[in-house]
């Protein structure tokens, strides 16, 4: 699961940089603002990628996909790119659940299909 959303994570990093140099154009936003909260965004989703496995990673990363979401009243196109990294986070968290379980079964069955060297 790590794997899978530690490259969504990554991948977001991306768009949020984007998103903020788009954000600059607009002339209510002070440039100080927008890269404020960019890169406190940009670096959640960096830090995100080594505590995803930790107890609550899972929900931060979708609070995180919210955010990304609302993001789109600044910038009109992250409704549609927030939508997508959320159904990638969806994606990531429920098939790299399921790679974990059959990686944890593979490994009992090698375990057992091994000869004892005692």
């Amino acid at each position: 699961m790590r794997t899978l959303c530690a490259s969504t994570l990554i991948g977001e990093v991306f768009v949020i940089g984007f998103a903020g140099l788009v954000a600059m154009k607009d002339p209510d936003l002070s440039t100080g603002t927008v890269w404020t909260v960019c890169g406190i965004a940009m670096f959640l989703c960096v830090a995100l990628c080594g505590a995803v496995t930790r107890p609550g990673g899972v929900a931060l990363g979708w609070a995180l996909q919210i955010a990304l979401i609302a993001s789109g009243f600044v910038v009109p196109a992250m409704f549609f790119l927030g939508v997508a990294f959320a159904a990638l986070w969806w994606a990531s968290v429920h098939y790299g659940r399921k790679i974990d379980e059959a990686k944890a079964r593979f490994a009992a069955q090698a375990e057992a299909a091994a000869p004892d060297a005692a």
